[in-house]
C-alpha cells in the first residue's frame, strides 16, 4: 500500500449527490435541472393540497349538502354484554356508575353514557348512567338490578 492506492473505509464515504446550480462549468448550471419557466423552475415552489393546475378543484366542484344539527347530544354507547363481561372478568362486583366506566376504558371523563340493550345480562347490578334505552332498563330490572338515571 502506498500513496497512489488510498481509498476510504468501504461505507464511510456517501455518494454527494449532483450539485445542482453551481455555474456552466458543472454542467448542470443554467436551469439546474428544472426544465424552462413555468412554476415549478422558481424558488419557493410548493404545490397546494389539491391544486389541479388551475382547473376548479374536486372539492370545489361538488356541492355541499347536508345539515348539521348545532344541538345534537352525542352519548357514548354501553352494552349490556359488555358489562356482563365486565362481571365475568371480576372488573365490577354489584353496582357500575359513571366513574367506574371512566376508569374502565368504556367511556370518556367527559362522555355521556347510555346503557343499550345488546347482549343478555345474568348478573344482579345497580347500574348509574346518563341514559337507557327501554330494552337495557327492562333486562337490567329483569335481572333483579336497578337503573339509576343521573
Amino acid at each position: 500500500m502506498d500513496l497512489s492506492n488510498l481509498k476510504p473505509a468501504k461505507g464511510s464515504v456517501k455518494n454527494q449527490g449532483k450539485r445542482v446550480g453551481r455555474g456552466q462549468g458543472s454542467g448542470k448550471g443554467g436551469t439546474a435541472t428544472r426544465g424552462h419557466k413555468g412554476a415549478k423552475s422558481r424558488s419557493g415552489y410548493s404545490k397546494k393540497l389539491g391544486f389541479e393546475g388551475g382547473q376548479m378543484p374536486l372539492q370545489r366542484r361538488v356541492p355541499k349538502f347536508g345539515f348539521t344539527n348545532i344541538n345534537r347530544v352525542e352519548y357514548q354507547g354501553v352494552n349490556l354484554d359488555t358489562l356482563q363481561q365486565l362481571v365475568d372478568e371480576d372488573k365490577i362486583k354489584d353496582t357500575v356508575d359513571f366513574e367506574t366506566l371512566v376508569s374502565l376504558g368504556k367511556a370518556g371523563k367527559n362522555d355521556l353514557v347510555k346503557i343499550l340493550g345488546r347482549g343478555e345480562l345474568k348478573t344482579k347490578l345497580t347500574v348509574t348512567a346518563h341514559k337507557f334505552t327501554a330494552t337495557a332498563k327492562a333486562a337490567i330490572e329483569a335481572a333483579g338490578g336497578e337503573a339509576v338515571t343521573l
